[in-house]
C-alpha cells in the first residue's frame, strides 16, 4: 500500500523542497491561565511543546530570518512554511493574531501558514481571520486532539469533549482551511485497538495527521505518574507495530505529517530509544518495506 507522506504532498503542491519554520507567537493556553485550568495537559512541558521554537522576544520577521539562516547552512531551500507552534496559537485578541500572522505570510518565501491550537479556541472572529488569510496563502490549522477516548482525555486534562473537535473541523472546512490532527500513540491504559479507533475516526475527518509517540518529559505530571510506576511506555518494536497498523487504516488522501516526533533530549525521561531519531526512522522504514508500505500516493 501507499501512504501519502508530507514530503510527497509538499512536492505535489509546491514543486520543490519546503522547510517548516517554528515560530513563537508568545501565547498562553486556557488550560494554563486559569480559564479551564492552571496545570496544562498532563504531558505538556513548561515550554508548551515548543522547545524547538524561536525566541518570543524577537519579531516574527526576525524569527523567520534567523531560521532561514540556519536552514541555508545545510540546504538551498527557497520556500518555507510559517509554523506557530508553542501553546495555543489562536488564544489571543484577533487584532494581535492578524498582526503576527500577516507579518509571517507577507514574507515572499513563506508559502503557507500552519497554526497549532486547541479546537475550543476557534471562535467566529478567529474563523473570519483564518478565512481572510487563507485567500492570501494556504492556511493549515493543527488541532491537538490526542485521543477520541473520553477516559484518556480526562486523564491527560484535555478539557474539552470530542464534539468540540468535530465542530472545529466542520467550521474550518467550511472556510476552506486545511486541518491537521495530532494523535498520541501510547497513552496510559490505551490498547492498540483504542489507538486504531482514534486513527480511524479522525481519518474520516482530517486532511492531515501527526502520529506522535508518547514522550515523558521532566517537570510534568505525566513524569510523576511514570516514575511512580503507574504505567509503562512503549518499546520501539511495539510502537512501530502500532504505527504500521495505523498507517494501513488511514484513507490514502490523508497526509501523514509525522510518524514519531522528537522530545527535547534535555527533558526526555522515557522512552530513551526515541532519542536516536536516525535509528528509529530506519527501523520504521524497514518495517514499512516488510509490509509493502510505500511513501507516495497511488495514482487515480
Amino acid at each position: 500500500m501507499n501512504y501519502y507522506s508530507l514530503n510527497k504532498y509538499l512536492n505535489n503542491t509546491f514543486a520543490e523542497k519546503v522547510y517548516k519554520i517554528s515560530l513563537n507567537g508568545n501565547m498562553t493556553c486556557p488550560n494554563r491561565d486559569g480559564t479551564l485550568g492552571t496545570k496544562g495537559c498532563i504531558f505538556c512541558s513548561r515550554g508548551g511543546s515548543g522547545e524547538f521554537a524561536a525566541d518570543a522576544l524577537l519579531s516574527i520577521h526576525e524569527q523567520i530570518q534567523q531560521a532561514k539562516h540556519r536552514i541555508r547552512k545545510k540546504s538551498d531551500c527557497k520556500k518555507y512554511i510559517a509554523y506557530f507552534q508553542p501553546f495555543t496559537n489562536t488564544y489571543a485578541p484577533t487584532e494581535y493574531l492578524e498582526k503576527i500572522f500577516t507579518e509571517a505570510i507577507s514574507e515572499p518565501d513563506i508559502v503557507a501558514l500552519s497554526i497549532a491550537t486547541r479546537p475550543d479556541c476557534l471562535g467566529n472572529n478567529v474563523l473570519g481571520l483564518l478565512e481572510k488569510l487563507n485567500k492570501i496563502k494556504p492556511v493549515w490549522v493543527e488541532l491537538g486532539l490526542q485521543t477520541i477516548h473520553e477516559k484518556s482525555a480526562d486523564y491527560i486534562r484535555r478539557m474539552y469533549p470530542l464534539s468540540v473537535y468535530d465542530s472545529a473541523v466542520e467550521n474550518l472546512h467550511k472556510i476552506g482551511v486545511n486541518v491537521i490532527t495530532h494523535l498520541i500513540l501510547g497513552l496510559p491504559n490505551e490498547s492498540k485497538e483504542m489507538m486504531l479507533d482514534s486513527v480511524k475516526y479522525v481519518g474520516n475527518k482530517t486532511d492531515g495527521i501527526k502520529l506522535q509517540l508518547l514522550h515523558i518529559l521532566k517537570n510534568t505530571d505525566l513524569c510523576d505518574d511514570y516514575e511512580n510506576g503507574k504505567f509503562d511506555v512503549l518499546s520501539m518494536g511495539n510502537y512501530i507495530d502500532i504505527l504500521c497498523d495505523c498507517v494501513e487504516v488511514l484513507p490514502e488522501n490523508v497526509v501523514i505529517h509525522r510518524l514519531t516526533g522528537d522530545g527535547d533530549k534535555k527533558l526526555l525521561v522515557a522512552p530513551m530509544w526515541s532519542a536516536d531519531k536516525k535509528r528509529v526512522l530506519n527501523s520504521i522504514n524497514r518495517e514499512f518495506a516488510k509490509r509493502d508500505i510505500t511513501q507516495g500516493r497511488k495514482a487515480k
